[in-house]
């Protein structure tokens, strides 16, 4: 849907219900607002009449892609298996997971993403997707503490990256620096299919008491209905619920093209004090955050969730545009707001602690028992439906699925036939390309635009294998989170690319010493009406709900990102996993660095020659396909057993895990993080033994005397573990084929984003 569509067609806002009923034929604009005409049909057929222009605004994003999850929702169904867990305090449906951690806490987090916006206006999109995410936690009843960012490009030295991406990093930074919120991990990723549709994936993890749990729900009649926070205005008019359903032209323009979403970080925060202040004196029977379809969404689903319904006066809305009529008003996507249902008793201490902060609030309407969302304009009622028509009500698609006639090429030309290094100068050579590689490189760059450890509570951060924060200054208790995804493992194989991402942030969590509790994820695809993108989405979920109820994690909630494509050509499925653990005592934390001089290496988990969608294979070769790596989700959590109960027990001076690059990047990384070298002795093919990508591994430091303790620890869980060699020294040195000093390594490591980018990061702002 353009501007100007909008304008010219709904501009006056006067269509009233009775005019609606009244005018059966007049025509309205429903394609342009992404409905097709039988959705419309449908929608008159609920209603027994025409629309009203802000009905037809409310239910077309409502029932737009983004909001209705028409496309996916007979597939996302199989998270609910997933989902017997004692821990889960909510779950899907809400507007964030919720497990309980222990010692009187939980913890809320979810992952979405903001990846057309971010195409658009890359730091309006990326700022206002921290901002978004952030108040999904808050919505819960929480205090939001940390947030991590997943973020896919095209080509690192293409024009448009150059772009996209300064933008994107400069948009994560402010606001969430703004905020004063520690952003403690994450991704970066490059790959030319993401050139004109990068992902922009963002988590936030908040932290509160399982009694404080808020519930978006309105009930109660005669509960007031206060929207409080940010004035609404014409940004982001339909925004992410109709950018999430456009697809960008080959030259990158869209048909479809609404103003991106402005933040302001410094109201929100505002809006973040206010509201927990509000939540400690117990004055909100229910909240809803004001993301994609603003108030459209709030008050539907709110409603909805009810046992009643709710009566709005769309007139008392404040705004920053007074020419705005009411289907601009219902789909402006303005930020930094929240609709909270209150006690007429508890209305003036309500608005007293809002004024209090700053933040503006003003009672807009109220709960009834008449189970209809009725709305009015200066008087005239321009909406009235049942609320779970558009709430829940919306089109379920059972999308035409086929398995792509490429695939059994893909499968079929496998990584045998590429040319590896005969000796050893090829082998080191390998490694100093791959380190240098843009996707493997440091992202310090990138990282230091961001503040990780303001609040003061942040263990371990980017570069560690996952983000790692405490909860509890007495305890010590603490949460890990990691996020994986490998486009090219899922393209090759959907349901085993799935389970790979999971089990990679499943480890990624381990690695830190804690265990793996829940699961959240971004689904990341192509256009749903292709047929190819329809099987590879269906297989991912497959695997993925699996891949959970056989590792025991729950699928806690989520995103799904459909058209991810320019023009015909889609992304690379890529299913981004998160994954939460819980660490009994941060002080226990296992570091990637290898710090303690002599400690024995130890390789755990077996090797085998498996290169299929490898980072050595693309890097070196420009090649994918084949066969992704073997899953084997019980090794999985022996593995994560193992490393979990070294750390508690002290045994472990560093832990790594193995993915991208496999052990010769790992060995290469914690040399660095550490400061000091390590010498191997490579077991069988050196190549195999350094670039195999087999999964459920980790290479760790075993603290010197403790090694007799360890391997029992490893044979009582069935982990295979060889020792390999040991720390020290100031090169990497692999017995028979090279030596790399550790100046050579971070030469290749992190020149590489600065020289593409041509500065150095920007200093982080701190609120």
């Amino acid at each position: 849907m353009s501007g100007s569509a909008t304008e010219q067609t709904m501009t006056t806002g006067q269509d009233t219900v009775a005019a609606a009923a009244a005018s059966p034929g007049q025509p309205q604009p429903y394609a342009e607002l992404g409905l097709t005409e039988p959705e419309y049909q449908r929608i008159r057929d609920l209603l027994g009449r025409r629309p009203t222009d802000a009905e037809l605004a409310l239910y077309s994003v409502m029932w737009s892609e983004h909001c209705s999850y028409k496309s996916s929702k007979v597939h996302l169904r199989q998270f609910g298996k997933t989902a017997q867990s004692p821990a889960m305090l909510a779950g899907i449906g809400a507007n964030a997971g919720v497990v309980d951690v222990g010692d009187g806490w939980a913890v809320t987090f979810k992952i979405e993403s903001h990846n057309h916006p971010s195409y658009v206006e890359p730091h309006q999109g990326a700022a206002t997707g921290v901002g978004g995410i952030v108040r999904d936690i808050l919505a819960m009843g929480a205090r939001p503490v940390a947030v991590m960012d997943a973020l896919r490009f095209g080509p690192a030295d293409a024009p448009d990256t150059a772009r996209v991406l300064p933008g994107v990093v400069s948009g994560i930074s402010f606001y969430g620096n703004c905020l004063g919120l520690p952003n403690i991990g994450g991704e970066l990723a490059f790959d030319p299919c993401y050139a004109g549709n990068p992902l922009v994936n963002a988590l936030c993890v908040g932290v509160l008491r399982p009694g404080d749990l808020k519930e978006a729900i309105a009930e109660g009649p005669g509960n007031q209905v206060i929207l409080l926070g940010s004035r609404t205005g014409p940004d982001g008019i339909g925004g992410a619920s109709v950018l999430a359903s456009a697809t960008f032209g080959a030259e990158g323009g869209s048909a479809k093209r609404p103003s991106v979403q402005v933040g302001d970080p410094f109201l929100e925060k505002l809006l973040i004090e206010c509201c927990l202040e509000l939540y400690r004196e117990d004055l909100v029977t229910g909240i809803q955050d004001l993301g994609a379809a603003g108030v459209a969404c709030a008050t539907t689903e709110l409603a909805a969730a009810g046992t009643g319904g709710m009566r709005v006066r769309l007139d008392e809305v404040p705004l920053r545009d007074t020419s705005l009529g009411p289907p601009e008003i219902l789909m402006s996507e303005s930020q930094e707001r929240m609709m909270a249902v209150v006690t007429p008793a508890d209305v003036p201490r309500f608005l007293a602690v809002c004024a209090k902060w700053g933040v503006q609030a003003t009672v807009i309407g109220e709960v009834t028992d008449g189970g209809r969302l009725e709305m009015t304009w200066h008087g005239e009622t321009v909406v009235d439906i049942p609320p779970g028509t558009a709430a829940d009500q919306g089109p379920v698609y059972q999308r035409p699925l086929a398995r792509p006639a490429s695939q059994d090429a893909l499968a079929a030309d496998g990584p045998a036939r590429l040319a590896r290094p005969g000796d050893g100068s090829g082998l080191r050579e390998t490694l100093l390309r791959l380190l240098a590689a843009p996707g493997l490189a440091d992202p310090t760059w990138v990282t230091e635009q961001y503040d990780r450890y303001v609040r003061g509570d942040t263990v371990l951060a980017m570069p560690e294998d996952g983000g790692l924060l405490r909860i509890d200054e007495e305890s010590n208790r603490g949460v890990a989170l990691a996020t994986d995804g490998n486009g090219r493992y899922t393209l090759l194989d959907p349901y085993a690319g799935a389970q790979l991402a999971l089990a990679e942030a499943y480890r990624n969590v381990a690695a830190t010493g804690a265990r793996p509790l829940a699961v959240t994820n971004c689904l990341n695809f192509g256009s749903p009406e292709d047929p190819g993108v329809m099987w590879q989405f269906a297989e991912a979920v497959r695997g993925l709900a699996d891949g959970c109820l056989t590792l025991g994690v729950p699928v806690t909630g989520g995103n799904v990102s459909f058209y991810n494509q320019t023009g015909q050509t889609a992304i690379k499925p890529t299913p981004v996993i998160g994954v939460l653990g819980v660490h009994d005592d941060v002080r226990k934390r296992l570091s990637i660095g290898f710090g303690v001089d002599g400690a024995p290496l130890v390789l755990l988990g077996r090797t085998a020659d498996e290169f299929g969608g490898s980072a050595w294979a693309q890097v070196v070769h420009g090649h994918v396909g084949g066969h992704p790596p073997r899953v084997d989700l019980a090794a999985e959590q022996a593995l994560a057993a193992v490393l979990a109960d070294a750390a508690a027990a002290g045994l472990l001076a560093a832990a790594h895990d193995l993915s991208d690059g496999g052990l010769a990047v790992a060995l290469a990384e914690s040399c660095l993080r550490g400061g000091l070298g390590a010498r191997v002795s490579p077991a069988g093919d050196p190549f195999t033994f350094l670039f195999s990508e087999s999964a459920a591994r980790a290479v760790v430091a075993v603290r010197p005397g403790a090694e007799t303790e360890f391997a029992a620890l490893c044979a009582e869980r069935g982990v295979p573990a060889e020792t390999i060699g040991a720390v020290g020294g100031g090169q990497l040195a692999v017995d028979g084929c090279f030596e790399v000093p550790l100046g050579e390594l971070a030469a290749a490591h992190q020149g590489t984003l600065p020289a593409i980018f041509g500065r150095a990061a920007a200093p982080a702002v701190t609120s």
